[in-house]
């Protein structure tokens, strides 16, 4: 097996035009943090774009940065604190639950798996924030989609298509995205001893006010001790985060007091508190413990996820807690092997979504479909589009069906 490590876009270019050539199939990396999701791969080589790095323009002004998709993304989110702006979808670091190390990924990784965090309820995904992409498809073929402005008009829009692609149609060289002022100030609302279901009845009350509420997760009793070191101690806890400017935010915060002020006790959180709080939540640190126990990202209705949970708890062992106002549901299964078709049976019986199996042994990967199975006409469009970017197969062959 050989390892490639290219440097420019060029020798990008080149080692993927060499195994078009020669029929060689490809795992395409960065820095490997996320390389524990998805179907095993058996490849002959390695495209490893770690040293496919650097920013390439940030202009604070224009709200536009672009920089060589291996680049990290702890580097990016470093340049653009020290500037007052941030990636506003938040996306989420993976390395920590798959037994790797905090602050790996990059930034092509953040494009290639979609990824968000707690905020998407407000700010959506990294899909919604990209501007443009420059990569070489699985033909050897360099192109461009987009540009480096906010407003772009460029026919159909190719940066989103290669969003949670997981390396299957395309090797990105460059991305460019779209970056935001970061808030003045942060408080979390707390609303303590919730069971799941008046958590989810508090979190719906919360966004549907005019609180402007930008992120609601509920940690059920014992996960809450897993985030921040322990800070939240071991009750339930349902979370609000309001974000903005000060006066605004304390104005938002005591709305959300009245309104919820029968629910259950409430505590304020502030600024870096409420911070380390809502990246455990979006790392999933309760259940970043070493193991191979597997996890389950789940996404579904908001109003469903804890009676889908409560179901599915009558027959099989599982930990859950809840994103996204519970639109998002983290899972543990405790005991045996991942229940795929349990799960997403009970999907299909509470409004429909997807399951995708983010943590399990190489063997239990292998002997199920990872990612939610499409329905045919989706499927076929899907085949269709990997057939134009990479006929011969050899980009992460597998790795998604």
């Amino acid at each position: 097996m050989t390892t490639f490590t290219p440097i420019t876009s060029d020798e990008a270019l080149s080692t993927v035009g060499w195994a078009v050539a020669e029929g060689s199939l490809l795992e395409i990396v960065g820095h490997g943090s996320k390389r524990g999701i998805g179907r095993p791969l058996q490849t002959e080589h390695t495209l490893d774009l770690s040293k496919l790095t650097g920013v390439t323009l940030y202009e604070p002004a224009e709200l536009v940065l672009s920089a060589r998709s291996g680049t990290p993304l702890a580097e990016i989110e470093k340049l653009l604190a020290d500037n007052g702006q941030q990636l506003a979808f938040e996306p989420m670091d993976y390395g920590p639950l798959l037994g790797g190390e905090q602050g790996r990924g990059t930034i092509g990784g953040v494009l290639g798996a979609n990824l968000s965090g707690p905020r998407r309820l407000k700010a959506g995904a990294a899909r919604d924030h990209i501007l443009g992409v420059k990569v070489v498809s699985g033909r050897g073929e360099a192109f461009k989609s987009g540009g480096r402005v906010v407003k772009n008009v460029t026919g159909y829009d190719m940066s989103k298509l290669m969003a949670n692609s997981w390396g299957t149609l395309a090797v990105f060289t460059d991305v460019t995205f779209k970056v935001l002022p970061a808030a003045e100030t942060e408080v979390t609302l707390a609303v303590r001893g919730l069971l799941d279901d008046a958590a989810a009845s508090a979190m719906a009350l919360a966004l549907g006010s005019s609180a402007e509420v930008s992120s609601a997760a509920h940690l059920p009793e014992r996960i809450a001790a897993r985030v921040a070191g322990g800070a939240l101690g071991s009750d339930a806890a349902t979370l609000l985060r309001v974000e903005g400017f000060g006066p605004s935010v304390a104005y938002r915060i005591a709305a959300l007091k009245t309104l919820l002020g029968r629910a259950g006790s409430l505590e304020e959180i502030p600024g870096e508190a409420s911070r380390l709080i809502w990246r455990d939540v979006r790392d999933i640190r309760p259940f970043a413990d070493g193991s191979e126990k597997p996890v389950w990202r789940v996404s579904m209705t908001p109003s469903q996820g804890h009676q889908m949970v409560l179901t599915l708890r009558m027959q099989a062992a599982v930990s859950a807690f809840y994103d996204w106002q519970g639109g998002l549901v983290w899972l543990r299964m405790e005991e045996g092997d991942p229940e795929a078709a349990l799960l997403r049976g009970l999907l299909r019986k509470h409004g429909g979504g997807h399951a995708t199996l983010v943590r399990a042994a190489p063997a239990h990967r292998a002997a199920l479909p990872v990612f939610e199975p499409q329905p045919p006409a989706l499927a076929a469009l899907s085949l269709r589009l990997k057939q134009e970017f990479d006929p011969k197969n050899i980009l992460n062959p597998g790795r998604m069906a």
